[in-house]
Order: C-alpha cells, then sequence, then structure tokens
C-alpha cells in the first residue's frame, strides 16, 4: 500500500500521483506542466499499460493534459471523474491536441528553414480521441467500488464545474486506510457553482496549497461595478473586450451580465450585443447548461426554478467560426466582448486587443491571474505599447482589472477546509503550491491544528500500511528546460519522443502477452506467430 508523488510538488501545476494497493496500480490525475518548471518530476515508476485506472479530480489541463500521452505510451483502462468532468475533459483534450498541432507546425516551418528535423508532438488528436473514450462518469457522494479493496467517493470541492475531492479507501490484509486527495479547493461564493464540501475525516490528506500565503482580501460588489464599466465604455461608443478563460471564468461573467440586463442597470444602450468569442467557451457554456442540477448552487437553482438560464440573455451571440470571429470588429456598434485567453497570450483575444488597445473609447477589463511574462500582466502592468502580429499597437484604451476574482481558496479558505475533518489525520502532505508556499502551509496546518504536515518533492514513496517513508526524496532543479517537456511522463525531446511512444508500444504488448497466460494453446500459437511475422518486418 504505498504513494508516489510525481507532480506538482514544490510547483503549481502537473499534478500526479501514483498508488499500489490491493494488487492495482493507479494515477490520481495525470496532468500537464503548465508555466514555469522549477524541479525535475520522478517518471510513472511503471510502464503506463500496466497501470489499473485513473482517477481524476476536475478538467483543468495542469491536472488531466497529459491523459493523451498515457494513452499514447499504452494504458488503455478505465478514467474515473464526475460527469461534468467527462463533458469538460471532452473539450479540453482536444483543445489541448489542437494547441500542440498548431504549435508544432509552427515549429516546423522555423526547423525546415533552419534544416533541422522536425519537431513531433508527444501526442496526437488520435490519442486524445482515444483517451476520450475512456472517461467514466461517477457522480458526486456515490461511494463505489473499484476493485476487491478500493472504493471511491467524490465530494464537490467547488473549484471549476464537476470538480471534486476525491475520498479513497484502500484495503490491505484486513488493514483499511482511507486517503482524501483535496484536488483543487474553490473559493467560496463563486457564481453558478457549488462552495467546496468539507470532509469529515481521513487517516491522509493530500492537500493542495495554491493560496497558501495569501488572501483574496475583500470581494468588490462585482454586479454594480461592471455594470459601471459597461455603462461608461459604450457612453463613449468603445467595446469592452475582456479577456477570460474559456472554462470557468467566461460562465462567470455570463452570470453577472445576465444580471444587469435583468436589473435595467445600464442605460441607453437597449440590449447591448454581448459576444463570446471563443469555439471552446461556447462548448463549455453548453456543458454548464447541461449540467445545472448536479453542480449550481442554490441561487443558480433558483433561477433555474424560475424558468431562468442564469447564462444566457438577450443579445448574447456565441461566436464560432473565424469569419463570424472577425466580423465583430467590422461592426461599429459598441459591445462587450469576451475572448480566451485570459492572459492574452493566444487565441483570438489577441485580434481584439489589436483593433481595440489604440481607441481610447475602448476598455480591456482583466478577471484573472496574469503570470509574469505574459501579455496580460505587461498591460496591467501600464505597458504603453506591445507588439501584436509584428504590429506596434499603441495602448490608449482604459485598463482595468477586478480583484478578488479567482476560482482557488485563499489561506483562510484552505484553513477552513483542513479544520473541518473531525479527527487529526496521520498526515498531511501539502502539494500545488509555490515551493516556499508549499512549506509554509505545512508550518500553518500544525501552527492551526497540530496537524502532522510535510511537503514532499517528487520521488518520495509512502507507507500507507505502516505510516512511514520509503524514499524521502529533495529537490532537483531544473538546470535547462527542454521546451518539449510534457511533464511526469518526461516526454523531454522530440526526437526520443518518438522512440519513447515506440518503447512504450513494447511495454503493452509485454503487458498483452502477460494478460493471455492461461489461454487456448491454438489462440496463444497465433498471437506469436503475428509477433514473430512483424518482428520479421522490422529487424533490420
Amino acid at each position: 500500500m504505498r504513494l508516489t508523488f510525481l507532480g506538482a510538488t514544490h510547483e503549481v501545476t502537473g499534478s500526479c500521483y501514483y498508488l499500489e494497493a490491493a494488487g492495482k496500480k493507479f494515477l490520481v490525475d495525470c496532468g500537464m506542466e503548465q508555466g514555469p518548471n522549477i524541479y525535475e518530476n520522478k517518471p510513472i515508476p511503471v510502464p503506463a499499460s500496466q497501470l489499473d485506472f485513473v482517477l481524476i479530480t476536475h478538467a483543468h489541463i495542469d491536472h488531466t493534459g497529459n491523459l493523451p500521452l498515457l494513452y499514447a505510451h499504452g494504458f488503455r483502462g478505465p478514467i474515473y471523474m464526475t460527469p461534468a468532468t467527462v463533458a469538460l475533459s471532452d473539450i479540453m483534450l482536444r483543445d489541448s491536441a489542437h494547441i500542440q498541432l498548431a504549435e508544432a507546425e509552427w515549429r516546423n516551418r522555423k526547423n525546415r528553414r533552419a534544416g533541422k528535423e522536425d519537431y513531433v508532438t508527444p501526442y496526437t488528436m488520435e490519442d486524445a480521441l482515444g483517451v476520450i473514450r475512456l472517461l467514466e462518469g461517477i457522480p458526486y457522494h456515490q461511494r463505489v467500488t473499484l476493485s476487491d479493496g478500493i472504493q471511491i467517493r467524490f465530494l464537490d470541492a467547488g473549484h471549476l464545474l464537476g470538480s471534486a475531492s476525491i475520498e479513497l479507501w484502500l484495503t490491505e490484509d484486513g488493514v483499511t486506510k482511507k486517503l482524501l486527495f483535496s484536488g483543487d479547493i474553490g473559493n467560496i461564493h463563486q457564481p453558478l457553482i457549488n462552495d467546496p464540501e468539507y470532509p469529515e475525516s481521513a487517516d491522509y490528506v493530500i492537500m493542495e496549497s495554491t493560496y497558501g500565503d495569501r488572501s483574496h482580501g475583500p470581494k468588490p460588489d462585482y454586479v454594480p461595478e461592471l455594470a459601471k464599466i459597461i455603462q461608461e465604455t459604450l457612453d463613449r461608443g468603445g467595446n469592452l473586450v475582456i479577456p477570460s478563460f474559456a472554462v470557468g471564468r467566461t460562465q462567470e461573467m455570463l452570470y453577472f451580465i445576465r444580471e444587469i440586463k435583468a436589473e435595467h442597470l445600464v442605460h441607453g444602450h437597449g440590449e447591448f450585443p454581448v459576444y463570446v468569442d471563443s469555439p471552446l467557451a461556447v462548448e463549455a457554456t453548453n456543458i454548464f447548461r447541461d449540467h445545472q442540477k448536479e453542480c449550481y448552487d442554490s441561487d443558480a437553482a433558483a433561477l433555474l426554478a424560475q424558468g431562468i438560464n442564469p447564462i444566457l440573455f438577450p443579445g448574447l451571440k456565441l461566436s464560432i467560426t473565424s469569419d463570424e470571429s472577425k466580423a465583430i470588429n467590422f461592426n461599429e456598434t459598441p459591445k462587450v466582448i469576451i475572448s480566451a485567453s485570459g492572459m492574452c497570450d493566444a487565441g483570438r483575444i489577441k485580434h481584439h486587443l489589436k483593433h481595440n488597445l489604440w481607441r481610447q473609447e475602448s476598455t480591456v477589463l482583466f478577471v484573472g491571474y496574469q503570470a509574469v511574462g505574459t501579455l496580460g500582466r505587461a498591460l496591467i502592468g501600464g505597458a504603453k505599447e506591445v507588439k501584436l502580429f509584428q504590429e506596434e499597437v499603441q495602448v490608449n484604451a482604459h485598463i482595468i482589472q477586478f480583484p478578488g476574482m479567482s476560482g482557488h481558496a485563499d489561506q483562510e479558505g484552505l484553513l477552513k477546509w483542513a479544520g473541518s475533518l473531525r479527527a487529526k489525520p496521520d498526515r498531511v502532505f501539502v502539494t500545488h503550491g509555490e515551493d516556499k508556499v508549499t512549506e509554509l502551509f505545512a508550518e500553518k496546518l500544525w501552527d492551526e491544528f497540530r496537524y502532522p504536515a510535510m511537503a514532499p518533492f517528487s520521488g518520495t514513496v509512502f507507507d500507507l500500511k505502516e505510516n512511514e517513508f520509503i524514499e524521502k526524496t529533495v529537490g532537483i532543479p531544473i538546470q535547462k528546460e527542454s521546451a518539449a517537456n510534457a511533464g511526469t511522463l518526461r516526454t523531454r525531446s522530440s526526437g526520443n519522443a518518438v522512440f519513447d511512444r515506440l518503447v512504450a508500444a513494447g511495454q503493452r504488448l509485454l503487458t498483452v502477452i502477460t494478460r493471455n497466460k492461461g489461454g487456448a494453446n491454438k489462440d496463444l500459437s497465433k498471437f506469436a506467430d503475428q509477433i514473430n511475422s512483424l518482428c520479421d518486418k522490422w529487424d533490420r
């Protein structure tokens, strides 16, 4: 009964944990590293084909993004998550594959000009579509037996539609241990979705710490503030451009705007048009509609009971095709434009910025965190000129940032979640936070509750039955990060990625051979002949 820490250790992204228990090998989350990669991540200890199943907390790419890579390396088992997470993962994994293919095309144009070998993506759209077929939904609060000695239950984490904390019961040799994986714990009082549910007990807690060192501060009253910004912008004859993450934040903004329109808080502009210009956001908005009953909070549910869709309203226009997107900027009617990406680094938002940043009458409203080095961070930092599509654009538009908008709990929220446990856990492992934040929050858990807490590094192995470390690692800083890094499966370069896939196929073959032990001699002989025939073809 072992737990191995792989990803999001002393780092904020790339969540991944490996477990061996009750004769099974499985993962909790299989996320892609995004942004700065500080420490080396250990590989999954077994070939992907030997994993029995995967558990997923929620659909964000830093928790699911390497699932197609897992499939490419031979994994074919079930992947368990909530039904809403199944729906969101479907669109987000396809989108991730599309982004990688687009990046590969761009890189290879440069490589060919330089006489270099083609870059090969870690996984393909076929891999994404293949792994999507393995997704299985389990509703919240149902305690489900996955195999002898392994049971799970999903609790609402309140972070994203369908997000979950995972309760996991493992039984070996008559000994049962309960694990609790927090997933990403949500901020309270978010529009649409429920607040996080608070767990009651666990022997071991694996807990995120994204905002473990800070407070979000007081929340503004977003609806009147947003109404004021819309009013002033439209009065000037400009457009309000809102860079927004396609899943979650876009739907929150629609919720606010519906209320603004219902309460007639903007005057003189009729049913002013609101464009959602992102195919992913449009699909996500439809998924929010389809999963209202199991995921919406009481306020949103009350609207539904009145026959009101909380995120639809007159004047809402959904742009899917590139022609529809281009037409927005040729329409001179003052309008609201919500488009991805949220940090302005890619996607259609860059086109809308090009058409609006130079206009004094327009406004750009930021409603989420802007990482260092992003275009969004430059704009809120006061940049007077930015480069878009190889063109210098003057920043004359009004630049505004909403404070306090986060899908993550702050330190107070994290402590409330941890403090809900009725009995002291044997240990708390702090993960999914910046390097120093994980250590600080572990100390905070000891100071507040006397919980024995620590922040493991990648490769740390813990014996759950004996409550002791088998291996306790230290962080190994990355000296020079490869641009082709795909996270915990260790695909580091395009050349190696192809060969690694071939090796993984061979490992899968051995796994399949082992699983056929005891089969009919006739079938086994046929299988052997097919393998030898393939080897004869490729043995050079």
